[in-house]
């Protein structure tokens, strides 16, 4: 494929082999698409493409998995490519022009009435339904990637870049610069900071944000800061959508709000379930010219086996953890313990203080002791350190200007003890010199000092830092030592360690070692999950049965005696 490039003027048409490129009708960050022509057959296309002449290999995966997943799509609501062509250094994706729009275009300054948003919505509650019946999660619903017919009003889904075939995934914690979808609609499960996987139902959260805009007008959470509106989406409940716009009727403004639960199990489950009540609101607005209240969620009935991911059972020991947050945050430094069996559910805990780390700024890095490299002195504390280096590396090239002058005033010339442990290091404050080499104590005493430096850097009352470290009980001494400095001489850190104490007794080093900072004075807290009483699988059984708690009692008792 013949290319012409034009670096950094997006309004100059690419010249491609084989089609009369028209106008441009979309531009984002990442992606530019155009109206063409085929010139083999004179069909109307749509080619869209990377915007940089050097798309990122995250980027290229996006127009493959976009092509993959789409033309093997059984659905007349999605917009199916017609190929997948090589052009420069990454790819066009060629799909067929219907004379279909944006519907973020559409309704720029002409907004819909509520007979349009409902017949919309149903398009869109089928077209979901289409994909939970192939097992494809979109990921990136958004009036964007929302495709309109002007005349006829017709729906069409397109933007598979970032679907998944997967029934569940899980989504890693990661800068909100690198997040995967369109911050302003996206379910609390993508972000990462919240004890979920993602699964089917974020959808129906981002089209709960669509449906809020084009009854509205703006979007539920608004803001400059992408850290608050990631919190809004995991802590803030959405208001009503008749509170901003009082004509519309009580049950569109529940449906909505329905559909933008913080938890999956509390928004619709089916697409089904919300196309029924859709469809009820048209039928009662069609013959009556009004909505009158009903009780929504009558036919919501999932047809899969999803057992819930709420925390059952922990509710003191989340209030605990997050009690010990607060005052870390107030300028304290603790270390809080969570003991109990393997799978008793230390991680799941321990990860509930994402949400006020968002409110509060602040930063999470985790850790594991690996059981058969005890021999590696700070091997948690270095994917700690390397994780939090990953973190920096998506932020601002005028923030990581900051970083690098507040690390390197806080480690002076001896930088390159830090690099040898954290390589990645360098990629912010570049090449250091040589140091000069010390032994034993010494240099164990040196590097224990620059880490304290580096570490309170991070640590301060504009971002707290949380740092996780798992499996404790196989951590090597110099890490205990390294973990007792830390919370000696840093302020706004919260030292969270999880351990198997069935695997520990009071001569076990770690026991040994928190023994010893309890007697210093330092502040160290302690979480013993037991596990879970009956009462608790009672509520967690019914739950996944969508069942009153009467009938779950005779699998409760068989479930809890087994």
């Amino acid at each position: 494929m013949m290319l012409s490039l034009n670096v950094g003027n997006d309004d100059y048409l690419p010249k491609i082999n084989g089609y009369q490129v028209g106008e441009q009708i979309y531009k984002s960050h990442i992606n530019l698409v155009y109206r063409a022509v085929r010139l083999a057959d004179g069909m109307p296309v749509v080619l869209k493409m990377p915007r940089s002449d050097r798309p990122t290999h995250q980027d290229l995966l996006r127009f493959r998995n976009h092509y993959t997943i789409a033309k093997n799509l059984n659905s007349q609501g999605i917009v199916k490519p017609i190929g997948l062509e090589n052009y420069g250094n990454g790819y066009v994706l060629v799909m067929p022009d219907e004379g279909y729009i944006a519907l973020s275009d559409c309704i720029s300054g002409n907004p819909l009435n509520l007979t349009e948003v409902l017949a919309i919505a149903i398009q869109l509650a089928t077209i979901l339904d289409d994909l939970y019946r192939q097992c494809v999660i979109h990921k990136d619903i958004n009036p964007s990637n929302i495709l309109i017919e002007p005349i006829t009003k017709q729906i069409k889904l397109t933007d598979f870049g970032l679907a998944t075939l997967l029934p569940l995934q899980t989504q890693m914690l990661v800068s909100t610069n690198t997040l995967e979808g369109t911050l302003a609609y996206m379910a609390p499960c993508q972000t990462g900071r919240v004890n979920r996987g993602i699964d089917y139902r974020c959808d129906f959260y981002a089209l709960g944000v669509t449906l809020f805009e084009l009854l509205t007008g703006e979007l539920p959470f608004k803001s400059d800061d992408p850290l608050e509106i990631v919190h809004c989406h995991i802590a803030k409940p959405a208001p009503l959508v008749n509170k901003l716009n009082p004509e519309i009727p009580e049950a569109i403004a529940q449906i909505v709000f329905k559909l933008m639960a913080k938890n999956a199990e509390d928004r619709y489950q089916s697409a089904l379930g919300l196309k029924h009540d859709l469809e009820v609101c048209l039928h009662q607005l069609n013959q009556t010219g009004s909505i009158t209240e009903f009780a929504i969620g009558g036919r919501d009935l999932s047809d899969r086996f999803t057992i819930p991911e709420k925390l059952y059972g922990r509710e003191a020991e989340v209030a605990s953890l997050l009690a010990t947050f607060e005052r870390v945050s107030q300028g304290n430094a603790e270390l809080m313990l969570v003991g109990g069996l393997s799978g008793i559910g230390k991680t799941v805990v321990i990860n509930e203080v994402h949400k006020p780390i968002v409110q509060k700024r602040g930063y999470f890095i985790k850790g594991k002791f690996d059981q058969y490299n005890r021999n590696i002195p700070f091997s948690a504390f270095v994917q700690a350190f390397r994780n939090l280096i990953g973190q920096l590396m998506s932020e601002s090239d005028t923030q990581l200007k900051v970083w690098k002058t507040k690390i390197l005033d806080a480690v002076g010339e001896n930088g390159q003890v830090i690099v040898e442990v954290i390589p990645e290091l360098q990629g912010i404050i570049g090449s250091q010199p040589n140091v000069i080499e010390l032994s034993g104590n010494a240099a164990q005493n040196r590097f224990n000092l620059l880490l304290q430096k580096f570490i309170q850097v991070f640590a301060t009352s504009e971002h707290p830092l949380v740092m996780f470290l798992d499996d404790l009980q196989w951590a090597d001494s110099s890490s205990l030592r390294l973990m007792q400095l830390l919370i000696q001489d840093t302020k706004q850190i919260l030292m969270l360690g999880a351990y198997r104490d069935n695997e520990v007794s009071p001569v076990h080093p770690l026991m040994m070692t928190i023994s010893e900072m309890i007697k210093t004075g330092l502040t160290v807290n302690t979480i013993t999950l037991q596990a879970l009483s009956q009462a608790d699988i009672h509520q967690w059984i019914a739950d996944t049965l969508i069942c009153d708690l009467p009938s779950a009692l005779p699998l409760t008792e068989l479930v809890y005696q087994k």
